[in-house]
């Protein structure tokens, strides 16, 4: 495998993915007060307005493989997309991972940026990414689809709302 490089910044052609900055935690807490009602508790805005825009600005650092999604058009951060390694034993192994706000969702944001990514990791030399998504979530299980990435059969976590399924991509 090629060594491991630090995700930069790519382009696509509605989208420019560079590294997440502080002055952009607002927009990244926006998108937990979006979260359907089915996600777990601890991924969404608790009942004492937590965490807030300082504490996401905190740890912007902490997933230094997520990029900033920009629409090329207009620069307005719309999510994040980019790889991490959390729950990973290998650091040849990373998640996927995507969201953007509701704004821009059905338009092939998700998609088009997660190619970037994907593509990106391909020539890195991952072997593999692997992606979680919880069995509801049929736009995020679609786009993972169309990344190439493939159900496992293993779900990694379960809730009253169902369960979490892992997705693996090999290259």
């Amino acid at each position: 495998m090629a060594a491991i490089r630090r995700l930069g910044t790519l382009e696509t052609e509605r989208l420019v993915l560079r590294p997440r900055q502080v002055d952009e935690a607002a927009t990244y807490r926006r998108l937990w007060t979006e979260r359907d009602l089915r996600v777990p508790q601890h991924r969404r805005i608790d009942a004492d307005g937590r965490p807030t825009v300082a504490e996401i600005a905190g740890r912007l650092k902490e997933e230094p493989g997520l990029l900033a999604v920009h629409r090329r058009d207009t620069a307005e951060v719309i999510g994040y997309c980019g790889l991490t390694g959390s729950g990973s034993a290998s650091p040849d192994e990373r998640e996927l991972a995507f969201e953007l706000l509701r704004s821009a969702h059905g338009r092939g944001y998700a998609t088009e940026a997660g190619g970037a990514v994907v593509a990106w990791a391909r020539e890195a030399g991952y072997p593999r990414l692997w992606a979680t998504v919880w069995d509801w979530n049929v736009a995020s299980r679609r786009v993972l689809e169309k990344l190439g990435f493939h159900e496992t059969g293993a779900a990694v976590a379960e809730s009253v709302h169902g369960h979490s399924l892992a997705t693996v991509r090999q290259f």
